[in-house]
This record gives C-alpha cells, structure tokens and sequence, in this order.
C-alpha cells in the first residue's frame, strides 16, 4: 500500500498563492497627464524607462539655453556683472536638484507597488474587505490622473513662481540674468530663466508635493479597513536559554501568537510565558526550540 506524500503549498493553495490582479497593481508616478505627454514624446516607456532621456531633455531645456544667452549677452571685461558660470545656486538647483527630482520617480515607482501589493499577499487585507481596500486604490488613481489637478498644479506653480519673483529685494550689482534697475530688468538669460527654467523646476517640485499628498490620503483609507494584523508579544528571557540568543528566525514560530494577557512577561514570568507558549503553539517535535 502507498502513501501519498501531500505538498502543504498544495494542501493549502489559498495561504501560499498570492492574490494578484491589475487592480491592485498601483503606481503613485505611473500615469496622469504628464506621464502620457512624456510617453507621447518617446520620452518613457510603459514603465518609466527611458530614464537618461527625461534627465537629459527636461535638464537640458532648462539650463542649456541659459547658457548659450548668458554668453551671447557677456561683453569683454564684464563691467563688474556676476557670471553665469559664478553662479552656483543656479547650477545646483538645474544639474543636481532638478535631476534628483526625476530620477527619484522611477526609484518610488518600483518601491510603492510591491508595498501595495503586499497588503493582499500577505492576507493583510481579508477577503470580506478587498471592496473597501480596492475603492481606495481607485480614488488613488483617479486623483493621479485628473487632468485639472495637475493642470492646477502647473498654474500654481507658475503664478507662485513669478510671485516669489516678484516680491524679492532688488539687486544692487548687475549679474547675468537682471540689471540693477529693477525685478523686472532682465537680460535674455534672465527672461528664460524667470519664465521657463524656474517654473519647470517648481512645478515638478509640486507634483512631488501632491503625489505624497496621494500616497497618505490612500495610507488614511486603508487604515480605516479592518487590517489582519498579528501583534508581536516580547518575552524577555535570561541570556542561558539557547533560543534566547539564537537569531530572529530560529525563535519559535509560536511566540507572535501567543494569546496571554499581558503583552511583556518580565524575567521573573519567564516560565509562565513558557507555559502560555506550550499551550498555544502547535506541534514541533522536529524543532530544537519546540516548546
């Protein structure tokens, strides 16, 4: 007479599949209205690729022409105007910052979509309440992709920009961009940089601002879902006990689900925390830390 051998990831399909659909395949960057111009303009792909094109473009855009002005606009000698190339706020702010900023996008996308995914995977969110769970996913993405918000976006960073602008103290020595008459004396440099350079900056700045407004509203939704969270009981225990001093994953498995009352047993209660343990854990003859 044979026996057959049963596989527990076979006995138990429903605790070790993950549960994965496009649904919950979320993505805080991955769409909106610039994402699509971006795709349009070959400037990604389906899944943020194409990195080194948007930091070249979108850098580029911003910079090179500010350059190629501030030097057509230079005279021999100066006459005392501060330099482009001296300018080191501009350059950290269009080489360093304005690229960190995009490139950090990829780096989210490819970290908050397993984050997501794993609220499912690990049962965190039971079946009776992947409604709730899948709603807050969708308004997530509605948000992400309305049209008017991000136009919004846009527009609030362009009038703060020109605001800001606007309402800064007058220069006293002539630089690259302004002359010292006034805000709004500008050299061809300057205009490019007040009217196009600093608002691209701002407004991807913003979106910044509003996709981590997006990611803690869907936090604050799923926090008011009844989560399966298992709560993780600390017994503490003298340094003699072998499985006191073994790693993390050598304790027994037992202990996060201990049902006692008290959520600290001191030293003093650690044979009663052993008893409490022996009484709930199951079965492992096999294990050298079996209770």
């Amino acid at each position: 007479m044979t026996r057959t051998r049963t596989d527990p990831d076979q006995a138990f399909p429903a605790m070790t599949e993950p549960i994965l659909d496009g649904r919950h395949d979320f993505s805080l960057v991955l769409g909106g209205p610039i994402f699509q111009l971006f795709r349009k303009s070959h400037l990604s792909g389906h899944t943020l690729d194409l990195l080194h094109r948007r930091l070249l473009i979108i850098t580029g855009v911003a910079w090179l022409p500010m350059l190629l002005l501030a030097l057509l606009a230079s005279t021999p000698g100066g006459g005392g105007r501060v330099s482009f190339f001296h300018d080191v706020e501009v350059h950290i702010r269009f080489l360093v910052a304005l690229p960190i900023l995009i490139g950090a996008e990829l780096i989210v996308h490819r970290r908050v979509r397993p984050v997501v995914r794993r609220f499912v995977d690990r049962r965190i969110v039971l079946p009776q309440d992947m409604r709730r769970f899948d709603r807050a996913i969708d308004s997530a993405v509605r948000i992400r992709n309305s049209v008017p918000l991000e136009a919004g976006v846009l527009v609030v960073a362009y009038a703060v920009g020109l605001w800001l602008w606007n309402s800064r103290v007058s220069l006293n020595t002539a630089t690259w961009y302004a002359l010292p008459e006034g805000r709004w004396s500008l050299t061809p440099a300057g205009y490019w940089y007040v009217f196009v350079a600093l608002p691209i900056v701002q407004f991807i700045l913003l979106r910044w601002y509003f996709g981590l407004f997006i990611w803690f509203r869907f936090l604050g939704q799923v926090s008011r879902i009844n989560l399966n969270l298992i709560p993780t009981i600390l017994i503490a225990a003298p340094v003699s006990h072998s499985w006191a001093r073994a790693p993390m994953h050598s304790v027994p498995s037992c202990l996060p689900r201990v049902p006692c009352s008290r959520a600290w047993l001191p030293a003093a209660s650690f044979t009663e925390g052993r008893a409490c343990c022996r009484s709930s854990c199951r079965s492992e003859a096999s294990s050298p830390f079996s209770c």
